[in-house]
Parts: C-alpha cells; sequence; structure tokens
C-alpha cells in the first residue's frame, strides 16, 4: 500500500538544467553590457568551470567569476548578472509536462507528497513557492536538514518521518540512479526513476519502476493499491 510519494526536485518535477543554461545565458550579456571586458564565450566557459569544481547550486559562482577575472568584484557587474540571471531564472523554472495534473491527481487520491532535495533550503523552497508547489506538498527536507545528501540514508529516513509512513508505505521519483534510486531502495523504499529528466544517459537505474512521463505515477499507485 503506497500512502506517500517522494519527489526529488530538480531534474524530476522540474528541468534544472535547462533552467540552470537559460540563467546563464541572460547573465552574461548583461554583465558585458556593464563593462566586463570579455566574450560571452569565455566567460560560459569559466563559469562552467566553477560550477564544475563547486557545484551545480553554487551561490557565490559571479563573485568567483568576477575574481578570476578581475581579480576584485565589480558590484555594477556584479548586480547586472544576478538581475539578469533571475528574471531569466523565472521564465526558465517551468515544471516538465503533467506535473501539475499529476500532482493534483495524487492529492485527489489521498496520497501524501514530500520533497527530497539536496538544493539548499532556501532555494527549494524558493523553487516550490515560486510553481504553487508550496501548497501541495506535505513536507520537505534538504541536505541542510540533515547534513547528509543522498543516496546517505539520514535524508530519506527524516523525509519517511515527516510524512509518518513506513518505507514500505513509500514511493521515492528521482532522476539520479546513483542518488535517488540506490538510497532509497537501501532504506526499504519502492522506486521510479524518472527517465524523461535522466541527463547521464543511465543505463542501468535498478528501479522497481521506470516513468517517461510522469503521469505514469497514478497507474503504479492504482496497481499497488489494489
Amino acid at each position: 500500500m503506497i500512502k506517500a510519494v517522494i519527489f526529488d526536485l530538480d531534474n524530476t518535477l522540474v528541468d534544472f538544467m535547462k533552467m540552470k543554461r537559460r540563467a546563464i545565458e541572460g547573465a552574461i550579456p548583461a554583465m558585458c553590457d556593464a563593462g566586463l571586458d570579455l566574450s560571452p564565450e569565455e566567460a560560459n566557459k569559466i563559469i562552467e568551470e566553477i560550477y564544475t569544481e563547486k557545484g551545480m547550486e553554487y551561490q557565490k559562482v559571479f563573485d568567483l567569476f568576477l575574481q578570476r577575472v578581475l581579480k576584485k568584484v565589480d558590484y555594477k557587474i556584479l548586480s547586472a548578472g544576478i538581475v539578469a540571471y533571475r528574471r531569466a531564472r523565472e521564465a526558465a523554472l517551468t515544471p516538465y509536462p503533467h506535473v501539475y495534473p499529476t500532482l493534483n491527481k495524487l492529492l485527489k487520491m489521498g496520497i501524501k507528497m514530500g520533497i527530497l532535495s539536496d538544493a539548499p533550503t532556501k532555494e527549494a523552497w524558493l523553487r516550490l513557492a515560486y510553481l504553487n508547489f508550496h501548497h501541495i506538498v506535505d513536507a520537505v527536507v534538504t541536505s541542510e536538514d540533515t547534513g547528509k545528501i543522498k543516496p546517505a540514508p539520514e535524508p530519506f529516513r527524516a523525509i519517511l518521518k515527516k510524512l509518518d509512513v513506513t518505507p514500505e508505505e513509500s514511493l521515492m521519483v528521482g532522476d539520479w540512479a546513483e542518488r535517488d534510486i540506490l538510497g532509497a531502495k537501501n532504506v526499504g523504499m519502492k522506486t521510479a526513476f524518472a527517465k524523461y529528466g535522466d541527463t547521464f544517459d543511465t543505463k542501468q537505474h535498478d528501479a522497481d519502476y521506470e516513468l517517461n512521463d510522469i503521469s505514469e505515477l497514478i497507474g503504479i499507485i492504482e496497481k499497488e493499491n489494489v
């Protein structure tokens, strides 16, 4: 009996990589217009290097970028980049097809819903609020809540506790086999691999189910709860 569905956020509910690309594409010209003497191609290469070093959720990317390029933070250029980044990010922050109707259907079915994300807490909630998901989900756990990231068991146990369900009563949905699927299986949860959000060209995920579209979740829940 499935009583709760727990979602990863980025590349499971929203196309995080598309959002990130569009935001950076908006920020670089704005910084150049504000006085940055660097080609967009050169700037993009350095920013990509910083994200590779620090992770895609690194919040000071433009500060470090300017330090490397100018040996200081020029706040005129920094501000222009941040404003353009946020505008482009918000425009590109859209859910995958059929996410809204699927979540609403799960809500009507009485299924609890949680978010388990390695994003910083504030960033996770900002994305949820912008998409109006914050009214739908019952619980959110981020890496900051446990000090651990997936596939460590602590985040999974924390979200199960918040939702007041057992591992056997829950289904984890995620796009990252080595983190979302492995971590959930290790604590006894059922799993569904979000193939539609896979950015790693995953060949083997070992999940109980594979989703080519998030709407397929409804049939899975109905099958499990017969």
